[in-house]
């Protein structure tokens, strides 16, 4: 196992720390996708988990092991959205002040919502500094904890519940594809499934515009990316982390990138034919597959959608382009 301090225990503690809090979300199936697709798919529903995303898991079983002064003073995270709303509730949830430092260009529904949490939202401008060191310099000057987005034993573990549950109802897997931002969910999805299903397969996906990660796994050197101009607004991610990019490098089996024709396809596709609204992000693992990036003829497949915070008007604009 990896040397980095997340392992399957640790996954197995943050199960039991989130058993009755998360959502131990549905897995989805589809014959029609099945069928034009040649596999069998399992679509693990992280977007109809709190607060619309997969995070809920690694911010409470973060927040859940802070000691009594960090439960009092507060705590600081910077995120897109998704993870800022999942640390926002986990606060509100365990009573841990929370403020958050998020872009002024953050999707309005991602804001309204970590704010009707109640926490604090710190507004800044990507152009002009970066999340992480405006977080570095809060963080001195306050006294504030950080718990960030990806890069955290506790995160890790966390997310990588949801593969654990995957995995468990369907012990029989050949494949398990994951969304690639940081890369907290594709590790802990990981260290589940070679744990648990050792011969499953592990890819991770991203958008081709913001690919550190899939170079960084070819190059097997730490890759990074500026502000990469795609909707996928989760995957936004200047690169891997200290604790991510080994578990990568060690656990996942292949990369892949799609573009975002393709997220708005697979947009287009669950809403038409799954009833169900997913973010741009939250497509990149079934997109890679629809798209003919990864072959599942014959196979079994799981595949994460990690998350359905959208903006109304934004996507019935993206699905409703020819």
């Amino acid at each position: 196992m990896t040397s980095t301090p997340v392992d399957i225990q640790a996954i197995y503690d943050a199960a039991e720390r989130l058993n009755g809090v998360a959502h131990k979300t549905p897995i989805l199936t589809s014959r029609l996708l099945n069928k034009q697709t040649g596999g069998h798919l399992f679509l693990k529903a992280e977007h109809l988990q709190r607060t619309g995303a997969f995070k809920f898991r690694g911010a409470y079983n973060a927040l859940a092991q802070l000691d009594q002064e960090a439960h009092q003073r507060g705590v600081l995270t910077y995120s897109s959205g998704n993870h800022a709303q999942a640390v926002a509730l986990a606060g509100q949830l365990l009573g841990i002040p929370t403020r958050i430092i998020m872009p002024d260009d953050a999707p309005v529904i991602k804001r309204a919502a970590t704010e009707g949490y109640g926490a604090t939202v710190i507004p800044y401008n990507r152009e002009e500094t970066t999340r992480e060191e405006l977080a570095r310099e809060l963080s001195a000057s306050e006294q504030l904890p950080i718990i960030p987005p990806y890069d955290h034993p506790h995160v890790i573990a966390g997310q990588g519940t949801s593969g654990l549950e995957l995995v468990r109802e369907q012990p029989d897997l050949d494949m398990l594809l994951v969304c690639c931002g940081g890369g907290g969910l594709l590790s802990g999805c990981a260290i589940a499934a070679n744990e648990l299903v050792p011969s499953c397969t592990v890819i991770g996906v991203e958008p081709a515009a913001g690919d550190d990660a899939t170079r960084s796994f070819q190059t097997r050197t730490l890759q990074t990316v500026h502000n990469p101009d795609t909707i996928a607004d989760g995957a936004r991610t200047p690169s891997l982390g200290d604790h991510t990019f080994p578990l990568v490098m060690e656990l996942v089996d292949e990369m892949v990138t799609v573009p975002d024709s393709a997220l708005v396809d697979t947009m287009r596709f669950v809403a038409t034919h799954l009833k169900q609204v997913i973010e741009p992000t939250g497509a990149l693992a079934l997109a890679a597959v629809l798209s003919g990036k990864v072959d599942v003829t014959g196979k079994r497949a799981g595949v994460l959608i990690s998350g359905g915070n959208v903006d109304p008007e934004f996507f019935c604009t993206l699905i409703n382009q020819s």
